[in-house]
């Protein structure tokens, strides 16, 4: 069992910064020796959610999309079952419901379907 919790999330001026948070909690009875790849996906209203960032369990490979790169970074502490997105320079167009997602394994694709746990979502909203 593997739960994630999503915070940080808030309204602010184009050009502000926002650092959001995800929380993995795992059950100890679930946990063994699995070693579990996060990221962050994107929803606005109507829209279909898209990838934004990801982590591998070890922390080596980091994934972005374009609209995002060099904006973002996505950042862990595996010993705390945490994963950080600093946001930067923040555009109206970032305005959405920021989704943490979870992978009972290792970071391979950024596919939707390629994440097997989901959190409840924070809110971003960016003015001009």
């Amino acid at each position: 069992q593997v739960q994630l919790s999503e915070s940080g999330g808030g309204s602010v001026q184009a050009g502000a910064s926002l650092r959001l948070t995800c929380e993995a909690l795992i059950h100890p009875d679930n946990r063994g020796n699995n070693r579990h790849a996060l990221g962050w996906f994107r929803q606005g209203t109507g829209k279909e959610r898209e990838f934004v960032a990801a982590i591998s369990a070890n922390g080596v490979a980091l994934r972005y999309s374009d609209s995002v790169k060099g904006r973002f970074t996505i950042s862990g502490d595996d010993a705390k079952d945490l994963v950080f997105m600093q946001m930067d320079s923040l555009k109206p167009e970032d305005t959405d419901v920021f989704y943490c997602a979870g992978r009972d394994g290792p970071l391979v694709r950024t596919y939707i379907q390629s994440f097997d746990f989901w959190g409840q979502g924070t809110q971003v909203t960016v003015s001009s």
